[in-house]
């Protein structure tokens, strides 16, 4: 079923959209914690670590995956707000091709220069080996990860935040059958969490394809429309690729940052793993409220809604502020308890300082929120490229933090790193989306 997000209250309409996709959110992450409470409890600390130290390069390539998807799902949301349904399926067919490109071209690449990567990030000698075997299964999976988010984003785009949210709880209930399967029975180590992770994702990829296929037909294409372009292939790279470089620029920082908590030791990656693990799960409002944007402000855009634009942000605004405060309290109260899901109580000092940078992040979640808002209204709105910038801004902070203050302030001022990434990409985003809005009300007043 298609909703259009042109007519209506903006804050019915967030809140009603984004719901699902936060429901969808909280299902993936609850499968990734999943695999790290059963990794730290089965296989213990330095298991833990080994996967935890893969976080940063895993953001790089996945992140760069997941920005792509979103961003080849944007010309259509936009067709699809403009009721121009021919183009619309044009862009699908093409969408299919570039996957397909992409998907093989990455696959191959990240598995031959995983271990160079692993060993230049500094990863600590007892975890090198396992830290290999998990994120290598998780770069050959690929394929799978473009298959899922495409097919999700597409669905997204034509306003049905619901079905994609079932797929994920069928995934989310294999994966943890599995993981407790290859684990506890077959003994797969590390290995047995990745090849976990990839399968339940197939699983809610081709789910989704099967669905869109049969219930869809408005994006079916049909005759000329199935025929590759360049044209098109060009605006879709040309929206997507910036959207990808985003997530790639800002992780290179992550990278950084991660390479300089390596260098603290096992118990350092361990504490970081466990609080970022929790706080990716806390974080799930804010991905859903971006992704709600991006289908909002491409559909009114396509619309020629410009006035709507503004209103969303702001709705979308109060939501997060509000959710920032409860995060905060809650991480206050429980936060030793829920870091400890990942690791037994007697690692005491390693809890401590998880909590410490749950705070630390949690305290700045405002910031987070804006970003996620921002950002990804101005690339629902046309303007990736501009999106990009706030990616280098998250960079260098991190950079910063990773290079001059990791190494002579400890793990402490690593939790400082995210706050100051979203403080600097929020100086530049804000001024951006004024800046685009109003360059869109005056092509609009052209025509």
């Amino acid at each position: 079923m298609t909703k259009d997000l042109t007519r209506g209250k903006p804050f019915p309409l967030i809140l009603e959209f984004s719901i699902p996709v936060l429901l969808g959110y909280l299902f993936q992450q609850f499968y990734n914690l999943t695999d790290t409470v059963i990794v730290g409890k089965s296989l213990g600390v330095q298991a833990l670590a080994a996967v935890g130290s893969t976080g940063a390069v895993n953001f790089l390539i996945i992140g760069f995956v997941m920005g792509v998807c979103n961003g080849f799902t944007i010309p259509v949301s936009q067709r699809f707000g403009a009721k121009d349904f021919s183009l619309m399926r044009k862009y699908v067919a093409n969408i299919v091709y570039l996957c397909i490109a992409f998907s093989v071209i990455m696959a191959v690449g990240t598995v031959i220069f995983c271990d160079p990567l692993m060993l230049a990030m500094e990863t600590p000698e007892d975890i090198l080996v396992r830290a290999g075997d998990y994120i290598r299964i998780i770069f050959a999976g690929i394929p799978l990860t473009f298959l899922y988010n495409t097919t999700s984003g597409l669905i997204r785009a034509l306003g049905d935040s619901k079905t994609p949210v079932f797929f994920l709880v069928l995934s989310s209930v294999l994966n943890i059958a599995l993981d407790l399967i290859f684990i506890l029975v077959f003994h797969w180590d590390v290995q047995g969490a990745a090849l976990a992770t990839v399968i339940s994702q197939g699983v809610a990829g081709i789910a989704c394809f099967l669905y869109m296929i049969k219930k869809f037909d408005i994006i079916k294409p049909k005759g000329d429309e199935r025929k590759f372009n360049k044209k098109y292939c060009s605006v879709l790279c040309g929206v997507g690729v910036p959207m990808g470089l985003q997530y790639s620029i800002t992780a290179i920082g992550s990278v950084i940052l991660q390479a300089s908590v390596n260098g603290l030791g096992s118990a350092a990656v361990a504490a970081v793993t466990a609080a970022t693990r929790v706080g990716q799960f806390f974080c799930t409002v804010f991905d859903a409220l971006g992704t709600t944007m991006a289908t909002y402000g491409g559909q009114n855009t396509g619309a020629g809604k410009i006035d709507r634009l503004g209103a969303g942000v702001r709705d979308s605004m109060i939501i997060a502020c509000a959710y920032s405060v409860i995060a905060l309290i809650v991480y206050f109260i429980f936060g030793d308890y829920l870091v400890m899901l990942f690791m037994n109580g007697d690692q005491t000092e390693i809890v401590k300082n998880a909590k410490l940078f749950l705070l630390q992040n949690g305290s700045a979640y405002i910031l987070l929120s804006a970003v996620n808002i921002y950002r990804f209204m101005i690339q629902g709105m046309g303007f990736s490229r501009f999106a990009i910038f706030s990616g280098v801004f998250e960079m260098i902070a991190r950079m910063l933090m990773g290079v001059f203050m990791v190494p002579h302030f400890g793990l402490v001022s690593a939790g400082f790193a995210s706050p100051f990434a979203w403080l600097l990409a929020d100086f530049f985003l804000i001024p951006a989306f004024i800046h685009c809005k109003r360059k869109l009300e005056k092509h609009f007043e052209k025509r």
